[in-house]
């Protein structure tokens, strides 16, 4: 059986890995909500971030891609995932079931929050969400810089997320007020 992988955040934009395929898929059950606090990527433990994680919700859907990984990779692949993914306790890996929009299922690894872990952070407004992202700076630079490439790649890809899309305009509205406009490097088209 061949592995695939879910991505539904930054693996969008930015997978780290080689992948013979790639698929636009649905995963029913779970919605992309900026639910988990970041303290090594994209904030610290004194003042932590947010990023993206798969959120267990009766109804909901998550638009994203699946990679399909060559069978001589997957186990470099999955040990560099469990390095990436795993850094703390707050993401879990399962096996999920996607929707092809052509029709059809396959099953792929996803990297999903558990609810119970310290870093979870349900039912934050998106005001609050802006006001952290356009905040928080971690090991791998700006939170900001997540959240806005993330949206330039899911535009990219056609899927519709308004949350995703306010926080962004939020956020950089907040930068520009700063004076600090985006971070350097950071490319927003």
């Amino acid at each position: 059986m061949q592995m695939w992988v879910f991505g539904y955040g930054s693996l969008l934009w930015n997978p780290g890995f080689d992948f013979v395929e790639k698929r636009l898929a649905r995963l029913s059950g779970y919605r992309r909500n900026f639910c988990m606090r970041s303290i090594h990527h994209r904030g610290t433990p004194a003042a932590p971030g947010l990023v993206l994680a798969l959120d267990a919700a009766n109804a909901a859907i998550c638009d994203g891609l699946a990679f399909r990984i060559a069978t001589k990779d997957e186990a470099q692949v999955l040990v560099y995932l469990r390095e990436r993914e795993l850094v703390s306790s707050a993401y879990y890996e399962k096996t999920v079931r996607l929707d092809l929009p052509e029709g059809g299922q396959l099953e792929a690894l996803a990297y999903v929050i558990d609810q119970t872990n310290d870093q979870y952070c349900q039912g934050l407004s998106l005001e609050e969400q802006a006001r952290i992202i356009a905040t928080a700076r971690g090991g791998r630079g700006d939170n900001s810089e997540y959240l806005f490439k993330t949206v330039e790649q899911m535009e990219k890809l056609s899927i519709q997320d308004a949350d995703l899309q306010w926080l962004a305009q939020n956020v950089r509205a907040r930068l520009a007020e700063k004076g600090r406009g985006a971070s350097p490097g950071v490319s927003h088209g």
